[in-house]
């Protein structure tokens, strides 16, 4: 194994972590924190003998030094989680927060959820029969380039100083409208029509006919006359909707389930996202492809270096330690 060159010990600098599905963004980030802390690669060493014993504040880790990301992962999706920044590199997160993404997601059509994914509960069903891979194909120009986007009622956003989801459950009609986001999408494709080929199935969670009341009173508030009913007939219900996957390279702030929540109305139907995944934000991509990308660490390795650092290189390197090095952006200012 080639001996690694670095600087001066410790070390600032930059990394991507590679989420799984499953996983708070807050809980992998913390054990991440916990390893980042209790290595001589980012710590001093007096002040690693210091610190035994003690447990990690905040955005300080024991030995003091400052660890932070630059963006989050809903725990249904996996891919690049956050860039995380140590020692110095915590400067240098803000650029990660506006960065260009790109992301790859499948679509189930044929029911709306309140989260616009499968973690959610049923709003309302309607029809996909009709819905072709030439008539998305054809959609999706409409969704490209800048556009607005309008964040879903069940967000914590939040309206006079209460999150909008606390209108739509409570009933509370909205003060005005939802005021829509100017976003960049530089790409949209289809890249896989997956048809009824799939074991994607609708939440069985839906709102009762209270929740959809209160959801529709909270909506006439800034939109008028709504109705959230199902549109679908009974007998379709046991059929398998169909499934297809996007991919798309997006701007910061962009909502992709926004994105597949609009597209599926405009085809007539309902979807939500059942799969998403974050395969690039900024430089740091799960396939390196340009010049000046960096890969991303698994979150198995983390894993594993939780449960037992395991034995150290020629060098004094554990595993995970050594996995970073190779994908370290480093910060010298």
């Amino acid at each position: 194994m080639p001996r690694i060159s670095l600087p001066s010990l410790p070390i600032s600098g930059l990394f991507g972590l590679a989420k799984p599905s499953g996983p708070t963004s807050m809980s992998v980030i913390n054990d991440v924190k916990i390893l980042v802390a209790q290595s001589r690669l980012f710590v001093e060493a007096d002040k690693l003998e210091k610190s035994k014993g003690q447990k990690a504040k905040r955005k300080h880790a024991r030995g003091g030094i400052k660890i932070g990301q630059g963006g989050t992962l809903d725990p249904l999706a996996d891919g690049v989680l956050a860039v995380v920044g140590v020692g110095k590199g915590t400067k240098k997160l803000s650029e990660f927060l506006d960065c260009t993404k790109e992301y790859v997601t499948t679509c189930l059509l044929g029911c709306e959820t309140d989260t616009y994914d499968s973690e959610g509960a049923r709003v309302r069903t309607a029809p996909w029969q009709h819905v072709t891979r030439e008539k998305v194909e054809s959609a999706l120009s409409q969704f490209t380039g800048e556009i607005q986007q309008t964040p879903p009622i069940f967000s914590a956003l939040k309206m006079d100083g209460m999150p909008l989801y606390e209108y739509a459950r409570k009933g509370i009609p909205l003060p005005r409208p939802i005021e829509p986001r100017k976003v960049t999408v530089h790409s949209l494709e289809l890249v896989d029509w997956k048809g009824a080929d799939h074991a994607y199935r609708w939440p069985e969670k839906a709102f009762s006919e209270e929740e959809k009341k209160a959801m529709e009173i909270a909506l006439k508030g800034a939109e008028g006359d709504v109705s959230v009913t199902d549109d679908l007939d009974p007998a379709a219900v046991a059929d398998v909707p169909t499934a297809f996957v996007l991919k798309m390279k997006v701007s910061g702030g962009t909502y992709v389930r926004s994105i597949v929540h609009d597209l599926s109305h405009s085809l007539g139907s309902a979807g939500h996202v059942v799969t998403l995944s974050r395969s690039r934000q900024g430089r740091f991509a799960l396939e390196p492809v340009e010049e000046n990308d960096f890969g991303c660490v698994s979150w198995d390795v983390f894993q594993r270096a939780s449960a037992d650092p395991g034995d150290v290189d020629e060098e004094g390197w554990t595993e995970w330690e050594r996995e970073v090095i190779r994908r370290l952006d480093v910060v010298n200012t």
